[in-house]
Formats: structure tokens, sequence, C-alpha cells
């Protein structure tokens, strides 16, 4: 366990994916961390009611409220806790307003039990970070334009479609793939990119 994490504390894990909090939960119990889980922002404020846990991990994308909603809850309840968002549709907007909200960490899924615990006990930034060698897609630079727009909107998605010039059907497929395209264009050979 990583040094900066004090034995056996409590951590909050919302993410409504029942089988992935399953299998993080046990893989954090096995590290001495006591898991509390929820499955959207309505069930965590409930099991946290007036104690904030230490640490946090939060997903984005759930039914009802954004995780983004809990993050400044949580934030406003005790500026002190510890928390990552963990998602599968990070982008440049997300985690923007994740930090101003009192995030300390945002992690893009999938993360193992080990990256997060290190994103925990992480308390300064690291100026060693490597920098990407290429530009963004434009694919990738789309979706971080929508996820900017709808960022901007509120998460209205009529909103951010007028905004965009798009009709709404077409944005919310385009909201719809599972995960955001790749942040780099890697050229392909015999047409398999293996980026």
């Amino acid at each position: 366990m990583t040094d900066n994490i004090k034995t056996n504390p409590t951590l909050l894990l919302v993410d409504d994916d029942e089988v992935f909090c399953q299998v993080l939960s046990q893989a954090l119990h096995a590290r001495h961390i006591n898991v509390l889980i929820a499955h959207t922002v309505a069930e965590a404020l409930d099991l946290v009611g007036n104690v904030p846990p230490k640490y946090a991990i939060v997903d984005l994308n759930m039914p009802g409220d954004s995780g983004l909603k809990l993050i400044d809850q949580l934030h406003q309840m005790d500026a002190s806790i510890c928390m990552i968002v963990l998602t599968g549709f990070a982008s440049i907007a997300t985690a923007v307003e994740a930090i101003k909200l009192g995030a300390t960490h945002y992690l893009a899924k999938p993360a193992d039990a080990d990256e997060i615990l290190a994103a925990l006990g992480k308390e300064d930034g690291d100026i060693n970070t490597t920098l990407p060698l290429q530009p963004m897609s434009t694919k990738r630079l789309e979706w971080e334009h929508i996820q900017k727009v709808l960022s901007d909107s509120n998460g209205n998605i009529s909103e951010a479609a007028r905004k965009l010039d798009m009709h709404r059907r077409t944005l919310q497929r385009k909201l719809n793939n599972k995960r955001p395209p790749s942040a780099s264009s890697v050229p392909t050979t015999a047409g398999f990119n293996f980026s």
C-alpha cells in the first residue's frame, strides 16, 4: 500500500457498474481499505450522511446526477477529502471541471487497484509527466469539443446540439460511444491500428 495512505481508511466507491465495484472493492479490501459502495450520487450521499470518508472514487457518467455534483458536495462537506474521478468518458473539459470542484486526481478507465492507490497517495504534481509525442487525432479533437460544449450547456444535450449546429440524435449517437476516440493519431499498417 502507498505510504501516504493511513491504515484501514474508509473509501467511498461510486460507480453504476456493479461488477466493476465488486472487483475493485475486493482488490482494495485485500489492501486493507474499508470500502463503501454506492451506484448513484443520491445513494452515495445517503450512505455517508454527515460523515464524509477520507477517500472517494467517483465515476462521472451515472444514472441521475453526474459524479461532478457528488464531487462538489463532498468537497463542501470536507475540503480535505482525496477524490479521484475514474471514468470511461475522459475528456479535458470534465477533468478541468472535476479539479475545479475539488477532485484531487482524474484517471481514465481502465485503471487497476495499484494505479488508483498510487493516485490516492500522491499529494503533489509531477513535473516529469510524459507529454504526448503527437497531436490529438481529429476524432479526439471533435470528442473534446463536444465535451466542452456539453459542459458549458450544463449537460443539456438539446442545448449542446443547438450550439454545435448538430441534430440532437447525431449528438446522442456520438455520446453513446463507450469510450472516447484515441487521443493520438498513429499511422496504421495494412489497415490495422496498433495504438
